[in-house]
């Protein structure tokens, strides 16, 4: 739901501010655009129209929000943060993803905003904040998913530099990437995981996208990177050696955190869908709104949003105080992307035909929010984390 469905607003003024602007830019400038150029949200917008949403975000004070206030971020803690991306992706623009960079800019730059050295900064991280590069984070591959330190892509040293040979898989933002952020093995001990984080420049030799797979949604802004023999300087390693799956891991726990406002602001269009259908659409009579079992239907849907709401705020509280909140992150993901998922489900029974016909946005939706539940980990692995924290608590409280 967007800010204009609450009487009381969880967030802070700025926060609120913040809202009403980045609103009005998605409906009076982003709107138009992705009009213009017959978009929606199964089929992806080319690479130029992007920087040209980027730029515009930039602009307009909204692409660098999650960055560092020294490098023009707007300082919000993340219970602002996840107000604001929920109501962002409440607005149903095809471009929503795009306003903040998600995909492409500074949410993935991570801790190397802290960690860069100045050449890198001015290589990577400042480029990426002024809209006028696209990176993405290249750690997923065939033998190594939820097993992180599985990486098969190596990094061998070679002169003043390392080659590096591999791929990886899924990449979200490959497609329309400048340059991206791989993890790649540099043990020589197999017994030993190590793993090294590097800057790879698109335009190097032995660097190349495989892209035009569709996922689940129909969307296609995810790809393959394939490394062979590709030769990076040695400045273009990122941090210390043996360092990477920290680096990829730090904020793993805020990064499943802020995968839940976009699963809820999702969610609040199928239910507004539900829910406006349900008070056009007659049967017998009478809108179909005024049947007990449409209505409860509605009704199971609030009550999940507002349950995975309330988690999701508490869990922000807690993280932004610096509170060990490890098994409550992926509490909140597990419980929003399943909560997510049966609103859709309820939607598309509330809509009937109209829900299973390919177009309709609740149609679209359920496939979407069908994949929230594998993305950025598993609800398995959800499950895995709560209950290796609760375990080892309850280990260190036994007498």
């Amino acid at each position: 739901m967007t800010i204009t469905h609450h009487a009381f607003f969880e967030g802070s003024p700025a926060a609120a501010d913040f809202i009403a602007r980045v609103q009005a830019f998605i409906h009076t400038e982003l709107d138009p655009l992705a009009h213009e150029h017959h978009l929606s949200h199964e089929q992806g917008a080319p690479r130029a129209l992007l920087q040209q949403v980027w730029r515009l975000s930039h602009e307009r004070g909204f692409y660098g929000m999650t960055l560092p206030a020294s490098l023009g971020g707007a300082g919000f803690g993340l219970h602002d943060h996840a107000l604001i991306k929920e109501a962002i992706y409440a607005t149903g623009s095809p471009f929503a993803p795009h306003v903040l960079g998600e995909l492409s800019g500074p949410p993935r730059l991570g801790a190397l905003v802290r960690s860069a050295t100045p050449e890198q900064m001015q290589r990577l991280v400042l480029p990426v904040a002024r809209a006028e590069k696209a990176i993405c984070f290249a750690i997923t591959e065939p033998e190594a998913g939820s097993d992180a330190g599985a990486v098969q892509t190596r990094a061998e040293p070679d002169g003043d530099g390392f080659v590096l040979n591999g791929t990886k898989r899924f990449i979200s933002g490959a497609p329309f990437c400048d340059m991206a952020i791989v993890i790649a093995a540099t043990g020589t001990d197999p017994a030993r995981r190590e793993t090294t984080a590097f800057l790879v420049e698109r335009d190097r030799p032995g660097f190349r996208v495989e892209a035009g797979y569709k996922t689940l949604a129909g969307q296609s802004h995810t790809g393959n990177i394939v490394l062979q023999d590709c030769r990076i300087p040695a400045a273009n390693q990122l941090g210390e050696r043996g360092r990477g799956l920290a680096l990829a891991l730090g904020r793993i726990t805020v990064n499943r955190l802020l995968h839940c406002p976009a699963m809820l602001g999702l969610a609040s269009l199928a239910l507004k869908d539900a829910r406006d259908h349900a008070l056009q659409r007659r049967q017998f009579g009478q809108p179909i709104a005024q049947f007990q079992a449409v209505q409860h239907l509605l009704a199971d849907m609030a009550t999940d949003l507002a349950a995975a709401r309330a988690l999701m705020l508490s869990v922000a509280r807690r993280l932004q105080h610096d509170a060990d909140a490890r098994a409550e992150a992926s509490m909140a993901k597990l419980f929003c992307s399943e909560a997510a998922f049966r609103i859709a489900d309820r939607a598309v029974q509330v809509l009937g035909g109209e829900g299973i016909v390919q177009g309709s946005r609740v149609e679209f939706l359920f496939r979407l929010l069908r994949m929230y539940r594998v993305l950025t980990g598993t609800s398995e692995i959800q499950r895995n984390t709560i209950a290796r924290e609760l375990l080892d608590e309850h280990k260190e409280t036994r007498p």
